[in-house]
């Protein structure tokens, strides 16, 4: 395989340095939160956020007063993007059926789809008030039936985006708490005074906030690790060096670390694609974070065939893959590893951002090798459960119980289908011996 780099981002080592240093802050941050609970949160508030209040969750008054400065046309635009990923999200949700089954004669077997009890949903906002964050989490929530959402987003310029929390409540969010970064993860996750804790937290977010999920997976659960975005652009000559660009510049102005990365077979392509990088970056108003993340991430990947295309793809596992070539539904049958799929020139990653319906919580860091992204099933536990309705089931299956319990040695597990082949099957057999 012939691959080139005709441009590359930052080594791996120096990323993992990053990580080093965000771990560390992240590990101790938590563990004042975790002692010293409201008190930790409003200091890490006023620091890292330069907003101080009595309570950080809003009243029903403070929301109601919010919302009445947000436009009527910016109100019907979060219904209608609300309206898109709802129906999506019960159509998902449609697709998960509860089953019951008799497998064997008075042997029933199946499971239920039961909501996670309560839900912390992160919004990010410090740098961008990402309304459309609050359809994808607290929207979806709602959809899979969670009785209990919390939404916290941070202050965006000094106080609480209107926008933001008008999306927030209309999609469902119970209690809303104007919190940023690890404070925020920390208190939905932890709890504190004032903060009842929640069992599973959702949401994109920055670095710090991607590595306090991780640091907190397992005492509590998450949706999956969705750190800086990433984008991916595979394209070939039937698109041109304009459209490339642009769709990777969209998503490059995210942050300073947002991977931006072109894989194509067509030199003249990637060659036009990096003069016109350098051209939008000359007008992007947003050039300051875009030029330094395409500086420190961006990458630009000639291969010789699609086949080869395909193989660099699936090794990055990127967040967002924008296909744009003579065989797009090939690369649908043929990707494993990504966070979504965006499928010909006519629609873009930004489509499914902000509007289209899709969830754009999405796995970073090549997470896509083992997990998709943020959907209504993500709120839903899959249980299962067994139902012996007869005395013949009863001792026909402890039989084997027995036996297979003794074949391991286990003479308690024997046991519990011995007393069961007795009572039933009206059978004697031995205490601690198998039965026949």
């Amino acid at each position: 395989m012939t691959v080139q780099y005709l441009k590359q981002g930052k080594p791996a080592d120096a990323r993992s340095q990053d990580d080093a240093a965000v771990r560390v802050a992240v590990e101790a941050a938590l563990r004042e939160i975790e002692t010293r609970g409201d008190a930790a949160v409003k200091e890490m508030a006023v620091k890292f956020d330069g907003y101080e209040r009595e309570s950080y969750r809003l009243s029903q008054d403070e929301i109601d007063a919010l919302i009445a400065q947000v436009s009527p046309r910016d109100i019907e635009d979060i219904k209608f993007a609300q309206e898109q990923v709802r129906n999506f999200a019960i159509a998902q949700r449609n697709s998960m059926q509860d089953i019951e089954v008799e497998t064997l004669p008075g042997v029933f077997l199946g499971h239920r789809n039961i909501p996670v009890q309560s839900v912390g949903c992160y919004v990010p906002g410090g740098k961008f008030p990402m309304v459309a964050s609050a359809h994808m989490s607290v929207l979806t929530a709602a959809v899979a039936g969670v009785p209990r959402i919390i939404a916290a987003t941070p202050p965006f310029k000094g106080s609480p985006n209107p926008a933001v929390i008008a999306a927030m409540h209309m999609a469902g969010a119970h209690e809303i708490y104007v919190l940023g970064g690890i404070q925020a993860i920390g208190a939905m996750a932890l709890g504190t005074e004032s903060i009842t804790a929640v069992d599973m937290l959702v949401g994109p977010g920055n670095a710090f906030v991607a590595e306090a999920k991780r640091q907190l997976y397992g005492r509590v659960g998450i949706d999956l690790f969705a750190g800086p975005t990433e984008t991916m652009v595979i394209a070939d000559e039937t698109v041109d060096a304009e459209l490339c660009a642009t769709d990777l510049m969209g998503q490059a102005e995210h942050g300073y670390n947002s991977p931006a990365v072109l894989v194509t077979n067509s030199r003249k392509l990637a060659e036009g694609t990096l003069a016109e990088i350098e051209r939008i970056l000359e007008i992007l108003p947003t050039k300051e974070t875009a030029a330094k993340s395409w500086q420190d991430y961006g990458e630009v990947i000639l291969c010789d065939t699609h086949e080869e295309m395909l193989e660099v793809a699936n090794d990055i596992a990127s967040e967002h893959v924008q296909v744009m070539t003579d065989r797009d539904d090939w690369y649908l049958q043929n990707m494993h590893s990504y966070g979504a799929l965006f499928l010909g020139p006519r629609t873009n990653v930004a489509n499914g951002d902000k509007v289209i319906g899709t969830n754009h919580t999405l796995p970073t860091k090549k997470a896509g090798r083992y997990t998709g992204g943020l959907w209504v099933g993500k709120f839903l536990k899959t249980h299962s459960y067994q139902r012996v309705t007869t005395d013949e089931a009863a001792a026909h299956i402890g039989a084997y119980g027995s036996r297979l319990c003794m074949l391991e040695g286990f003479v308690g597990h024997a046991e519990q289908c011995n007393i069961r082949v007795r009572r039933y099957g009206k059978r004697n057999v031995p205490y601690g011996a198998a039965a026949e």
